[in-house]
């Protein structure tokens, strides 16, 4: 009998890396936002799915942009982040970061809070303009658990490689399984005494401690032109990190598409014909290239060109995970025309 030799070298299984645009390649809204961290807020400036979280009294200021300066083999493109104003007089509240939220439903595999709870490894490219220590925190979005590791950058790209425990817990705190934020993989840049002023919790999840989450982090403000460079973010079960998973640049685009969608400026859109007079808003169904995670927050923008019947921005209506309806701005239209509109841009967010 002729026994089937084992492939070591084997790829690793492909879905196994939980984050969405770790290679950053999408950045759907822009690739540069300037003058951000002047207020608090949470947006996503630039790279898709990779949120920037800003809060307190900052006096720092960023541009985050999608750059094309990745490491060879990985990905051609990062995230950066450009100190663009020092902020050397941190109040305690303050703080930035940066972190994708994942699904419940897709963070099953972990077995989070529960018997048979596994490990989860982290690991990304950095470098950045100098010598720094960030930290690098999985938070549990359902529970309020959290535990964070630190890192150190230097001028060349490096794999960074971190191993997080198992979280057993009591075995009453479990991952929900939904399409809400449950993990939270966030990289912290910044932070004031309120996050720093404690001791790092690193060895064990625990129930939160605001200062215990980023204790021992250095400043990305702490000197106009610090940088920071980001790409290849993986996590995945069990402890080892494993080779970057690459996957066609498609498959990224339409991962990211359940969360924000921004359609090319549409050239001419033909709108349901009404009879004329009869007082009705014209309406047209609008498809999402992919089922989005919820119903979407639907939002315009450009400059649009009406034609005949039609007037001013569309707005929406009975939006749902697959499609829109779209609504001209006017009440009837003459008979026997259809009405239409072209240039600017359908947006529809489902973001976490």
């Amino acid at each position: 009998m002729t026994k089937a030799r084992t492939n070591a070298s084997a790829s690793p299984a492909v879905g196994r890396n939980m984050i969405i645009n770790g290679s950053m390649n999408i950045s759907a809204r822009s690739t540069s936002t300037a003058a951000q961290g002047a207020d608090s807020s949470t947006n996503y400036p630039t790279v898709d799915r990779f949120k920037h979280f800003n809060s307190g009294t900052n006096a720092g200021r960023y541009t985050s942009s999608q750059t094309a300066d990745g490491p060879n083999g990985i990905s051609a493109n990062c995230l950066k982040i450009l100190c663009t104003t020092a902020d050397t007089s941190i109040a305690a509240a303050e703080r930035f970061d940066i972190f994708q939220l994942i699904e419940g439903q897709n963070v099953q595999r972990i077995g989070k809070g529960v018997v048979g709870a596994k490990q989860v490894t982290v690991s990304f490219y950095v470098k950045a303009s100098g010598a720094f220590t960030f930290g690098l925190e999985l938070f549990d979005n359902n529970n309020n658990r959290q535990i964070t590791k630190l890192f150190d950058t230097t001028t060349a790209w490096n794999r960074i490689e971190l191993t997080f425990p198992a979280d057993v817990d009591d075995g009453s705190s479990p991952f929900a399984d939904n399409n809400a934020a449950a993990l939270q993989v966030g990289f912290w840049l910044h932070a004031g005494a309120t996050y720093t002023g404690g001791t790092l919790n690193t060895a064990a999840w625990n129930n939160y401690t605001n200062a215990n989450r980023a204790a021992g982090i250095d400043s990305i403000f702490s000197a106009t032109n610090n940088a920071i460079y980001l790409t290849g973010l993986q996590v995945e079960v069990g402890p080892v990190a494993t080779e970057f998973e690459q996957e066609q640049i498609s498959t990224t685009l339409s991962k990211c598409q359940r969360y924000y969608y921004r359609s090319d400026p549409i050239n001419v859109y033909v709108l349901t014909r009404y009879l004329a007079g009869d007082g009705r808003a014209h309406n047209s169904y609008g498809p999402f290239p992919t089922t989005m995670r919820a119903a979407p927050t639907m939002s315009s923008e450009g400059t649009w060109t009406a034609g005949a019947g039609w007037a001013g921005t569309p707005t929406y209506a009975s939006s749902k995970t697959t499609h829109t309806q779209i609504n001209s701005a006017v009440a009837s239209i003459t008979a026997n025309h259809n009405s239409w509109a072209n240039g600017g841009h359908i947006v529809a967010t489902a973001e976490l």
